[in-house]
């Protein structure tokens, strides 16, 4: 017997997958921009080390916010996908991981939430790739 399948509610989950954690980045990028908090954010960067932190901010920023769009509507996903899971991994190292695993409950600031993006992010990616490879070269 052969699975059936639902092309349009297939097409509306992977759309969700690729836009739900796009969504994400976009809010964390407008929530740092209207707090005021990119230049604070850019001094931090700059005293664990990253030369010329205030402008990693604001690149970090920017590409949260114009990058999360572009990813929404289906453009650039897989060096979008790139760019984020590498920007998310910073973050675990740099802020989540000192505090432990849980965000909250078992601890607080941990690195689940960023870790499930970079999970999410990942699958995106492999779909984006997956779409470029011709049938059948990728099992």
């Amino acid at each position: 017997m052969t699975p059936t399948t639902n092309p349009r509610l297939e097409r509306i989950a992977l759309t969700a997958l690729r836009v739900l954690p796009a969504l994400m980045m976009f809010i964390h990028g407008v929530y740092r921009v209207a707090d005021g908090g990119v230049n604070g954010f850019g001094e931090y960067l700059g005293s664990v080390g990253l030369p010329a932190g205030p402008l990693v901010a604001w690149t970090l920023t920017v590409v949260e916010i114009a990058g999360s769009v572009t990813m929404m509507s289906g453009r650039f996903v897989l060096p979008l996908c790139v760019w984020f899971m590498g920007e998310l991994t910073m973050g675990i190292l740099l802020v989540h991981r000192p505090h432990g695993w849980f965000v909250v409950g078992g601890g607080r600031n941990g690195m689940e939430y960023a870790t499930v993006l970079v999970c999410l992010f990942l699958i995106n990616a492999l779909l984006a790739v997956a779409r470029k490879a011709p049938a059948g070269e990728l099992a």
